[in-house]
Formats: C-alpha cells, structure tokens, sequence
C-alpha cells in the first residue's frame, strides 16, 4: 500500500476494468468480444495506480507470453466450460451453497438481485448467472445506470463472500499461467474498488 491508505478506483476506470475483466473471465481468448482488448491487458500497469505495481507489471508479463499460446482456448474451456472436474468452478453457488451445485439458493437470491435492478441474463442459453465474469459485467452495467448503491451491493453481497476462495483456486491451477495471472490481477482490482 502506499502510505498506509488504501487506492481506491475512480467510476469510469473501475467500470471500464470490470467490464475488461468481466469478458476475459466469461468469453475464450478467440472469442470477438475479447480479440481487441487484449492489449489493454499488456498495459494494466500503465492504467491503474496499483498498489503493487511490481506484482501486477510481473503478472502482464505473464500474460503478455502465454496469449498467443495455442492451448489458451483449450485451458479456457478447462477452466470456465467444465470439461471434466474443474479445479476452480467460476459460479458462486459452488461456494456458497452447502451441496456445492450450480443453480442453488444463493443463485436464486442473486437473480431476484438483479431482476430488482432491472437486469436480465440474455445470453441465448440457459446458464447460471453467478458466473464470476457475468458478474463483474453486471457491476460495469449497474454503475454505467447511475446505480452505485446497488453496484456495491452487488460486489460485497454477491461477488466478494466466495470471489476469494475462487480467486485462490484459480491462482492454483495447474492449467493456465495466463488464468492464474489474471487471477492475480483481478484479485488486486477486487481490494480496490
């Protein structure tokens, strides 16, 4: 930390970076959504007053080596699509709930949350909407509404009780060094809004 404060993102840059993160945690590398903004990730460094800035330069090297790895859509669906056991399951309800299923209790919650707020998941097939990318883009959405109220309700009732036991599983895997460093720094995005 620098001078013993913590940095706290502005709006716009904490918006724009939720969003950022939000489709690299939901769409594969490949995907048109994500194919131009993955220069913004070589600069993250350059973009935000980190509180490590050293941690997050080391971690955009990382990154910057293993994008045009042609496993990375494979490690993706590994990762976020569930091919066989999945070493860090990115929907909330895995954590939260006591079976450990998608679609349970505080799945349900989260989508009478949105709903409340006027937000509908429309992605052309049935999903969870607790995905961890969903719903950092759910966040970029309700502050892009004027609506930071409900913005932080999302974050600290919704995303942070499990994002640090997924963030952590994810910081693990053995599959991907891109994933686990975008782990890293989506971890240090998480302290500071």
């Amino acid at each position: 930390m620098k001078n013993n404060e913590a940095t706290h993102l502005d709006k716009i840059t904490s918006t724009i970076l939720a969003k950022l993160f939000g489709a690299f945690f939901y769409y594969p590398p490949d995907h048109q959504t994500v194919k131009p903004l993955i220069d913004i990730l070589f600069q993250l460094e350059h973009i935000v007053d980190w509180q490590n800035t050293v941690l997050i330069g080391e971690q955009c090297q990382i990154i910057a080596t293993q994008i045009n790895n042609p496993e990375l859509n494979y490690q993706f669906s590994l990762l976020f699509e569930g091919q066989g056991a999945m070493p860090a399951p990115p929907w909330g309800s895995v954590y939260l709930d006591q079976e450990q299923l998608l679609m349970g209790e505080s799945q349900e919650r989260y989508r009478q949350f949105l709903q409340q707020h006027g937000l509908t998941l429309n992605t052309g097939i049935n999903e969870p909407e607790d995905q961890f990318g969903l719903m950092l883009m759910a966040y970029a959405i309700l502050q892009e509404k004027n609506n930071p109220k409900a913005a932080k309700q999302l974050i600290n009732e919704h995303l942070l009780i499990w994002s640090s036991a997924y963030l952590k599983k994810l910081k693990q895997n053995e599959i991907s060094p891109f994933y686990r460093a975008l782990a890293v720094i989506v971890e240090q995005y998480l302290f500071m809004i």
